[in-house]
């Protein structure tokens, strides 16, 4: 039977992540997506590449059958909105949304609300926590940890034995070589390579990858 979906989030990724779930129901009928959420008042009531916008935050408890998925690519924000939705409704059901193109073994687990996108390569003895995304093209190695709230932007190569913290946000194209370790909350930058640890609540850039702002907060 096929369970309600609705994506958090109307922007280019959300729409990608509505592609996913077509290519997943074409491959093994699974979602009946019911459109978009978002909080731009501009958009409420528009369709999108065939999607009605449901509504806002505020509205999540108008769908209690429904799963959500939020499609904010900002570990942060994307935090800050999965607790609003659970304020509302604590009895909120989260999906998990993985392309059908994704390759993984079946030593891999996947928390809820997570999305991982086309042509993602997921090998052994992988924990993947909840509200992670995954985005396209990236590669994982055994034995790594992503904990909640991660993000991969494309093309994200994230070596072995490699434990990536709370909240992490990985640019389009870095690297993470084997072993090595990026603490909760931190950014690096597109094109980095780390090559050893990076610490919690930084921006780090560069090849080999280092910290160049920490956060308060």
């Amino acid at each position: 039977m096929m369970k309600d979906l609705i994506i958090f989030g109307a922007s280019g990724f959300g729409r990608e992540v509505a592609w996913a779930v077509e290519r997943i129901n074409k491959a093994t009928p699974t979602w009946n997506l019911l459109g978009f959420m978002d909080d731009d008042e501009s958009i409420q009531g528009s369709e999108i590449n065939g999607y009605k916008v449901l509504g806002k935050t505020s509205d999540v408890k108008e769908y209690p059958n429904a799963y959500f998925v939020c499609a904010v690519g900002a570990s942060r924000v994307r935090e800050k909105i999965i607790n609003n939705m659970r304020g509302i409704n604590p009895e909120i059901k989260f999906g998990i949304v993985v392309d059908p193109s994704v390759e993984k073994s079946d030593l891999v687990t996947i928390g809820e609300g997570t999305i991982i996108c086309a042509h993602t390569i997921i090998t052994i003895n992988i924990s993947i926590g909840n509200h992670v995304i995954i985005n396209l093209d990236c590669t994982i190695g055994h034995d790594v940890i992503l904990n909640d709230f991660v993000t991969l932007y494309p093309s994200v190569n994230v070596s072995g034995v490699t434990n990536i913290g709370y909240g992490v946000e990985l640019g389009t194209g870095m690297q993470v070589i084997q072993g090595n370790n990026v603490g909760d909350y931190s950014i690096v930058g597109a094109g980095a390579i780390v090559v050893k640890d990076i610490p919690e609540k930084c921006t780090a850039v560069g090849s080999p990858a280092k910290p160049i702002k920490f956060f308060k907060d």
